[in-house]
């Protein structure tokens, strides 16, 4: 049992602060209404939401890159959205909040993703989709990738699969050899079209359902997710494995074989949404700012944990952060 202090964390996160990251993946924008529900409709057997606001955030891979700019770093996002009005909506706001948008190519044959919630009496109650998820061609790839290869010191990439068509699998075999070419650390989180072709990177991260999926395994014990976490890390060849749980925690595993197991930090969970957008976003941040895997691990869960309890896609704050690792500094327990 390894305890975590305050002060290693803030040193952690000041380490890593202002340092580049390129995020490459499925941009969309996240639009939610909010109300309340007094009546059903006379029409049909559904809640009327009385609305009375209306607020929209930065999605998918954007929510990453939101997240890292929330914990000081300095996030280059990779991605397509259409030319639209929403499109527009989209990059608004990401400079509005300081997020560098040059990395963005605006396609008019596409609409941007767009996911609608409705929220009512504070309980998610529907989601309305808008997307085209063809895969990217050719061209586009390439104009990415000459992009990525004109920024300079960059400190980590991650890549944030939505199934949405942004990483075709001949884009993610060219991020990862230009990775491990200049030696950058590469992080992802995948989604299940694409789930083996992310091989020789420095962390991957499923979830339960997308691993159990993979591997058509039932993760119905700790056993079962021990034994489901090994044969991704041997399929996969990657250095670092971390498997979200949701209410049981993470388990990390190394290539040095040892597995630790970090349970939940939740009190009250409100809303998963964008909580592996959060746990991948500050797993990479602490280590760029110097985390040993199991530090980078227990730093994620906090903070995953701390936007649980909001509803909403939120990012972390440093500050709500700290207060989350203040209740309870454990990090950690050996399998």
């Amino acid at each position: 049992m390894t305890n975590l202090s305050i002060s290693r964390v803030i040193e952690i996160l000041n380490n890593a602060e202002n340092q580049k990251v390129v995020v490459i993946g499925d941009l969309m924008l996240d639009k939610f209404y909010w109300g309340n529900v007094s009546r059903i409709s006379p029409e049909a057997p559904v809640p009327v939401v009385e609305l009375e606001k209306e607020t929209f955030h930065l999605g998918g891979a954007a929510n990453v890159a939101t997240n890292l700019k929330s914990l000081k770093l300095n996030p280059i996002m990779i991605g397509v959205i259409g030319k639209d009005q929403t499109g527009e909506e989209f990059l608004d706001y990401a400079k509005q909040i300081g997020l560098i948008t040059e990395g963005i190519y605006s396609d008019a044959k596409r609409p941007t993703t767009v996911k609608t919630r409705i929220i009512a009496n504070n309980q998610h109650v529907a989601r309305l989709d808008k997307e085209i998820t063809e895969e990217i061609d050719d061209s586009l790839q390439n104009y990415f990738l000459d992009f990525l290869k004109s920024q300079n010191n960059v400190k980590a990439i991650i890549l944030e699969d939505y199934n949405k068509g942004m990483l075709p699998k001949s884009f993610i075999k060219k991020i990862i050899e230009y990775a491990r070419s200049q030696n950058i650390f590469i992080s992802v989180d995948p989604k299940q079209q694409n789930f083996f072709e992310y091989q020789n990177t420095d962390l991957f991260k499923p979830n339960k359902k997308e691993a159990s999926k993979a591997l058509n395994i039932n993760i119905n014990s700790v056993e079962k997710t021990r034994e489901v976490g090994l044969e991704l890390m041997n399929r996969l060849n990657c250095k670092n494995l971390l498997l979200t749980l949701g209410s049981d925690g993470m388990m990390l595993f190394q290539e040095n074989g040892e597995i630790y197991s970090v349970p939940t930090r939740a009190r009250q969970v409100a809303d998963v949404s964008g909580a592996g957008d959060t746990a991948i976003a500050t797993y990479t941040a602490a280590h760029i700012g110097g985390a040993s895997p199991i530090e980078a691990a227990s730093i994620a869960n906090f903070a995953s944990g701390t936007v649980c309890e909001k509803t909403g896609v939120v990012p972390i704050e440093i500050n709500d952060l700290l207060t989350t690792i203040r209740r309870n500094g454990l990090i950690s327990n050996s399998e």
